[in-house]
């Protein structure tokens, strides 16, 4: 089962099932994927079962709520501050190589770089047996919940990026319950969007590199995570496909197991928080940076996957520049 949210032209949102690829089939009773896992973690039910229990008779064209802009992300709150979007790289097999050459220093090239080592730390102890604690991953800050873009939205790069280019990855949501444990919802696909030659400067800017937009959905993917997922990343320029690439991504082509990345972030007190969500971006291993290629304001970035819906896309635009003022009183 998947969800979308949306709003209507009034403004209310609401939450959807995906019965078809043209129809979307409205819960009752229930605003947002947020409140409705809430309703499943006190009744001590599924997510799948809390939106089969409110499925009404209202249908509605999935094209129609697309095209007006009323696709939300598949998961929001209504303080953004209380939205955490984080994430994992070096996770995929088949991802270190291009982050090794951009962090090549020019006088030790034949010295293995911190990249491959922490890409190397993951394949050899990044699946660990149940019951034990695997090497922790890379892992990354990009923002709250005021930096994820709705689907078919722009996507914003700073005026003084030196790069906005797209990550295809799979996301996973989470609620943190009452008690203060992480729940997972479901997964969606995401475009984690970054500064690659910010990043290429030094892999200390890794950091400066995130804090970026993203992008999520539009569908949430309820229940597991299949082992392997397939799907297709594409940039367009002026209408005409100007590059396209495969994608990879779940367990089986991974170097880290789902459980030892959520492990190393849900470890800390600060990130299970009750009433909290979210986002956490769980790496890839295709970008077209990577083959040479330079983006440019309204290029339009689409990331499909079959297992996930309709396809996630957000046009390229570049903000004006904005003067940083810092006042003393």
């Amino acid at each position: 089962m998947r969800l979308v949210q949306f709003k209507e032209t009034s403004g209310a949102q609401h939450v959807a099932v995906v019965e078809d690829a043209e129809t979307l089939l409205v819960l009752t009773g229930v605003s947002s994927t947020r409140k409705l896992a809430e309703i499943a973690i006190k009744e001590g039910t599924t997510m799948i079962a809390a939106a089969k229990s409110r499925m009404g008779e209202d249908r509605i064209s999935y094209d129609e709520v697309a095209k007006s802009g009323r696709l939300l992300p598949p998961i929001t709150h209504a303080d953004p501050a209380h939205f955490l979007v984080t994430g994992t790289g070096l996770t995929h097999l088949g991802s270190a190589s291009a982050r090794a050459n951009m962090h090549t220093s020019g006088n030790k090239a034949a010295d293995e770089t911190d990249s491959m080592k922490m890409f190397r730390m993951g394949v050899e102890g990044g699946k660990p047996k149940a019951g034990e604690t695997g090497v922790q991953p890379e892992w990354f800050y990009k923002g709250d919940g005021s930096i994820v873009a709705s689907p078919g939205a722009d996507m914003p790069s700073p005026s003084f990026a030196l790069d906005g280019s797209e990550e295809p990855e799979i996301a996973a949501v989470y609620v943190i319950d009452p008690d203060g444990n992480p729940v997972r919802i479901g997964f969606a696909i995401g475009n984690e969007f970054s500064d690659h030659v910010t990043e290429r400067q030094n892999y200390l800017y890794l950091a400066h590199s995130k804090l970026r937009a993203c992008s999520m959905g539009p569908e949430l993917l309820l229940g597991d995570l299949p082992s392997h997922v397939e799907g297709t990343s594409r940039l367009y320029r002026d209408g005409k496909v100007i590059w396209e690439k495969p994608f990879l991504s779940g367990e089986d082509n991974m170097s880290h197991t789902l459980a030892n990345l959520e492990y190393h972030h849900f470890k800390y007190d600060l990130f299970c928080r009750p009433g909290d969500v979210h986002a956490h971006f769980f790496g890839t291993a295709t970008l077209s940076f990577a083959d040479g290629v330079t983006t440019q304001d309204g290029d339009e970035f689409e990331i499909e996957s079959s297992l996930f819906g309709r396809a996630l896309r957000n046009r390229l635009t570049t903000q004006a520049a904005r003067k940083v003022v810092v006042k003393t009183i």
